[in-house]
């Protein structure tokens, strides 16, 4: 009787293992959220999201890790080595398409639309340039290879009217490197994307008198009736020292992106965490960046690629969605 007891004893004291175990693992499960290059506004937005989803949400961990952004996160995304992917929307729809620069279709997903955001060409009053057409023969940065802002910015260039090879010296550095080689005019002109006001280009503006390169409308035109993923955004004068007039430029929308495997609970989860922590208490990400303020329930249904079906419920609850 009693070795009969004690072989109970050890049966539940495994199953109890077993399942404890596994309730440790919901308890302690680890997301990774990959952001983007220091300088703009991933990378302190998406390290900001983290800690909301893991201070505020009790059985999800969460970490955000640096990465070179938009296609690089698709592909993380897509073949889940990340769980979550700050990406341009344009770069979202060609991944989710398998459109060029991608070999192949992944299965991406939005969890929300986080904002819009400009691409800022930039260059100093000493260059001399003023206007799209006088990039020619110059040297520019355009961001790291495979970022959604190099493929804005060979887009823009291309319909331009520049041959890529042989009108414009490129350089992909990173945003931190291409201010540096702007201040030091190893460059003449630097392209970034993200929402203004950027840390990089007031880094910039703090120490040059900077100048921001409108695009023509009608070259905004062109490139949007072959892209229409891209929008026209007018970044305000006084936005940065030294720019005071607005400035027309050519836009992506910014999605927050998951693999479609991604379960349903998780994603209501993320959702409901980060939207209940935009304004309001001690992790509000309007303290990490002024550009959090855009996350409205209202803005983030305007997505280029499906929504999570945790985030459409989500949504749904909070009326930006029947």
């Amino acid at each position: 009787m009693k070795r009969i007891l004690y072989t109970l004893f050890a049966v539940t004291f495994a199953v109890g293992l077993i399942y404890g175990g596994q309730a440790l693992a919901q308890k302690k499960m680890f997301l990774t959220l990959a952001s983007g290059s220091p300088g703009g506004v991933y990378y302190p937005l998406g390290g900001g999201m983290a800690v909301v989803i893991e201070k505020t949400v009790d059985d999800l961990r969460c970490a955000a890790e640096s990465t070179g952004a938009s296609v690089e996160n698709c592909r993380l995304v897509g073949k889940r080595e990340s769980d979550m992917g700050m990406v341009m929307g344009s770069v979202a729809f060609k991944a989710l398409k398998g459109q060029e620069p991608f070999e192949q279709k992944f299965d991406l997903v939005a969890l929300f639309q986080m904002y819009p955001a400009p691409e800022h060409i930039v260059t100093t009053a000493q260059s001399g340039i003023r206007s799209i057409a006088d990039l020619k023969g110059k040297k520019i940065s355009i961001d790291v290879p495979g970022s959604g802002c190099s493929t804005m910015a060979k887009a823009i260039l291309e319909e331009a009217g520049f041959n890529l090879e042989k009108d414009l010296t490129i350089a992909n550095l990173s945003q931190t490197e291409s201010v540096q080689a702007l201040k030091d005019g190893v460059v003449d002109a630097v392209f970034f994307n993200f929402a203004y006001p950027g840390a990089a280009v007031m880094d910039l503006a703090a120490t040059r008198d900077i100048v921001l390169i409108p695009v023509e409308p009608a070259l905004a035109d062109k490139v949007i009736k072959k892209y229409p993923y891209y929008l026209k955004i007018t970044i305000p004068g006084k936005t940065y020292s030294d720019v005071d007039n607005d400035v027309l430029c050519l836009g992506d929308s910014n999605v927050l992106v998951a693999n479609k495997k991604m379960p349903q609970d998780v994603a209501y989860k993320i959702v409901k965490a980060i939207f209940s922590n935009v304004t309001e208490g001690k992790y509000a990400l309007t303290y990490i960046h002024p550009i959090a303020s855009q996350l409205t329930p209202a803005n983030a249904v305007n997505s280029p690629i499906p929504l999570h079906p945790g985030a459409i419920k989500y949504f749904k609850e909070a009326g930006s969605l029947k």
